[in-house]
């Protein structure tokens, strides 16, 4: 509950997005005028799906957040920042196995356990990592081309760039927070691969770790207008046994954008903590 009240308070008023109600002609409309989300997905002009847009995770109901976590779950909130408006898998990337299935190595659990002594990253202005970031209460913009998707998180206004144009993944890359990704088309559904990561960002707000091995396969497929489903794998196995993946759902945003967020801009926190 600490590391996710550590959430709240760090994003605290960078949920807002600029732009406001902007009326993108480009958007379908019902015939009162509001954003048709259940019209057809759109496509590029070479004919693949197009995942350009605005979009924010789809939250886990807080009715269920509480049968998970317990009823204390949005007890530590700021305002516009609620529990009720981010994914359980923020919390745990963990939450859907059975109880006792126990997939964390031994070196996974010492981290986790030297994690709940510490601060999350992000609370020294250092990245939250992907796709923790995507799963709580920032706005993710996607701009495609053909040759080259760009991912961007509001949060730290950090730009993920998403290769496809054919090229490999490196074979001994430099390890950053964010890894390096390449893509290809599976029919309707963009299959990225990432690796290359670092080992200091956190999967959730729980602790749970990954090593620099980590490799993750995102599957991204827009069923409508409205509506951008993805489901994410981890393939670590220095500090996991087996591979886990979740499923989520991405809603547009229509009439709106992403806001620039710096950390360190009139931050008044640090100076409080002991």
């Amino acid at each position: 509950m600490r590391s996710l009240f550590m959430v709240l308070v760090f994003f605290a008023g960078a949920a807002a997005a600029q732009w406001l109600n902007y009326k993108d002609p480009g958007i379908p409309r019902t015939a009162d005028g509001r954003p048709n989300l259940s019209a057809r997905a759109p496509r590029t002009r070479d004919g693949k799906p197009d995942l350009s847009g605005v979009w924010h995770i789809e939250p886990t109901p807080l009715a269920e957040l509480k049968r998970i976590f317990g009823d204390d779950v949005n007890k530590l909130e700021v305002p516009g920042e609620e529990a009720s408006n981010l994914s359980k898998y923020a919390v745990s990337v963990l939450v859907d196995l059975k109880p006792g299935d126990n997939i964390v190595r031994p070196e996974g659990l010492e981290i986790m356990k030297s994690h709940r002594s510490m601060d999350l990253p992000s609370a020294t202005c250092l990245p939250i990592g992907y796709p923790f970031d995507a799963l709580i209460f920032q706005y993710l913009k996607i701009v495609q081309t053909p040759a080259l998707m760009l991912m961007m998180l509001e949060s730290d206004s950090t730009t993920r760039q998403i290769h496809l144009d054919g090229r490999a993944l490196p074979r001994d890359p430099l390890p950053t927070w964010f890894g390096y990704s390449t893509a290809k088309w599976e029919g309707e559904t963009l299959v990225v691969e990432t690796s290359g990561f670092n080992d200091k960002s956190w999967l959730d707000a729980v602790g749970h770790p990954h090593s620099e091995s980590l490799r993750m396969t995102e599957r991204l497929h827009r069923a409508n207008f409205g509506r951008l489903e993805a489901s994410y794998t981890f393939d670590d196995p220095k500090l996991y046994t087996r591979p886990f993946s979740f499923n989520v759902t991405y809603v547009l945003q229509p009439g709106s954008d992403v806001l620039e967020f710096v950390c360190t801009e009139n931050e008044k926190d640090h100076v409080h903590k002991k």
